[in-house]
């Protein structure tokens, strides 16, 4: 986590509205992985839907992810359940998708229960987002026994 003092947090903030895409990406790393994240919220979820550039919501979910804490995931979920526009929302679902930590037991066990907790948030949008990633993780198992239950109701 990088700790900003109020200059680099200002400085990561007003990069957030370059011109350029990669001093926006830039700042979206900047931001993401701040310690000083829940004053910059709003920033960052704007360059999460980035319509300009996919590379900005890319390297900012990266980022985010990068946490490994709930705090970041949250933000994805809840930029991923406003995103508009087709790419974004497809970029973002990669980055979720191919996080590296699903490659490890504790790394998914630690996303599991992350998506457990969020899909209890209050926000509607990352609740469903959380709920919806985490149905996709049952297995077909259990997916004939919910189906043949509600048969059966």
């Amino acid at each position: 986590m990088a700790f900003l003092d109020d200059q680099e947090l200002s400085t990561a903030i007003r990069n957030a509205v370059s011109p350029a895409w990669s001093v926006r990406a830039a700042a979206g790393r900047w931001l993401a992985r701040s310690d000083r994240i829940d004053e910059a919220t709003g920033v960052v979820h704007r360059l999460l839907l980035d319509v300009q550039d996919t590379a900005v919501t890319q390297e900012t979910a990266l980022a985010l992810l990068e946490r490994k804490d709930t705090v970041g995931l949250r933000c994805v979920l809840l930029a991923r359940s406003c995103a508009s526009e087709t790419w974004t929302a497809e970029e973002i679902q990669a980055a979720l998708d191919c996080d590296p930590d699903w490659m490890t037991t504790e790394g998914a066990d630690r996303l599991i229960e992350q998506y457990r907790e969020l899909a209890a948030d209050q926000d509607v949008g990352v609740r469903d987002e959380a709920q919806r990633l985490l149905a996709r993780l049952r297995p077909r198992e259990e997916w004939a026994r919910a189906s043949e239950a509600a048969g059966r109701g």
